[in-house]
């Protein structure tokens, strides 16, 4: 399928109201994955249980009870998602064992939460103040790496026959997913970065975990290796296309839905794509952003900088590459799934990190 195909696709998919169904798909990751993810926070000892469930929104500070808020749930909805795409016609799959391989991705993906939020110094995460500003930086980076060994933990204790797999593919991610993360901090110190350098940053940074997500669900479902390889591409390519809207709203998100300062990404100095994109544009548009980068940025430096990226191209660069890595994902889920008219929830996710704005 070539990449024009692959976004015909995505569009047909859309017109059929497939597009529309990442709502309702998330909505039922919850309610399927929550349960048990509360349980296993729950059985984390005396502080580290208290971080944790203030972290998910299930407690207050002072450990009284809360809604909860737990995010949008896209990883482990990938795992559930992949493992119905290759389940096949009749085809059976351990549904008790594809959640718990949810809830070890989302417990790795908020021991990374909980660790950034602590390396980027930010004070604020789904709209309430991030674990370390109230709890203190030891308390925040010890439960992160409580609830990766929770991940393993769940992966190891699980009799299917996929789990010892599975354990292997999560522990290799995290490896190259903290390596994503050093090299973004490595960013932050240097001058010049080539795009080149950034998009295999967020690769490994966001699009490892992705495609572990979907290559889990694949094991679970009994998929074969080329399926399941098939799989992870899939992941790592719709991941990178979320990486590019993430930095997006990171500069031009609304703070009501973000929950995270205006410019946010721009305050911090990132080299997020987009800003990448547009200090190599070769513009004056991006001369004025690197000078404003060479300082520190308050007030209305951030607009500026903003409105630099955009003159620049940063922007629409970062939008139209987003569309073609979905287009490129889409062609490494065909060839895992064939008929992509079984694959409508991993479509849907899809169209989701796409189209987003929050």
């Amino acid at each position: 399928m070539s990449a024009g195909n692959a976004v015909n696709a995505i569009d047909t998919a859309l017109a059929t109201g497939e597009g529309q169904e990442a709502a309702v798909l998330l909505e039922r990751t919850r309610e399927k994955v929550n349960p048990q993810l509360r349980r296993t926070v729950e059985s984390l000892p005396g502080s580290m249980r208290r971080v944790a469930m203030y972290h998910f929104g299930w407690e207050h500070a002072d450990g009284t009870p809360a809604a909860g808020n737990t995010g949008k749930a896209i990883r482990p909805a990938l795992v559930l998602a992949a493992a119905q795409a290759l389940r096949g016609p009749g085809g059976q799959v351990d549904d008790a064992a594809v959640r718990a391989a949810a809830v070890a991705v989302e417990l790795a993906h908020n021991f990374t939460l909980l660790h950034d939020d602590v390396i980027d110094r930010d004070v604020q995460r789904r709209g309430r103040d991030t674990a370390w500003t109230v709890f203190g930086i030891p308390d925040a980076i010890i439960t992160g790496d409580a609830m990766m060994a929770l991940a393993l933990r769940l992966l190891a204790e699980d009799p299917h026959p996929a789990s010892a797999e599975a354990s292997a593919r999560l522990t290799a991610c995290v490896i190259e997913l903290c390596a994503g993360q050093q090299a973004d901090c490595a960013f932050e110190q240097r001058a010049q970065v080539s795009l080149d350098e950034c998009l295999t940053m967020a690769t490994a940074k966001t699009g490892a975990l992705l495609g572990c997500a979907c290559a889990l669900g694949a094991l679970y479902a009994g998929a074969g290796p080329e399926e399941v390889e098939a799989m992870d591409a899939f992941g790592r390519e719709a991941g990178l296309a979320f990486q590019l809207i993430d930095d997006l709203i990171g500069i031009w998100g609304d703070p009501g839905h973000t929950g995270k300062p205006a410019g946010a990404d721009l305050i911090a100095r990132k080299k997020s794509l987009p800003v990448v994109a547009a200090l190599t544009s070769g513009t004056a548009a991006g001369e004025e952003l690197a000078a404003l980068y060479a300082g520190p940025m308050t007030g209305d430096d951030v607009r500026r900088a903003a409105e630099a990226v955009d003159r620049a191209g940063g922007r629409d660069w970062a939008q139209a590459h987003a569309a073609d890595r979905m287009g490129r994902a889409v062609q490494q889920l065909s060839r895992a799934v064939p008929d992509l008219g079984a694959a409508g929830g991993l479509l849907a996710l899809a169209e989701f990190v796409t189209r987003r704005t929050r």
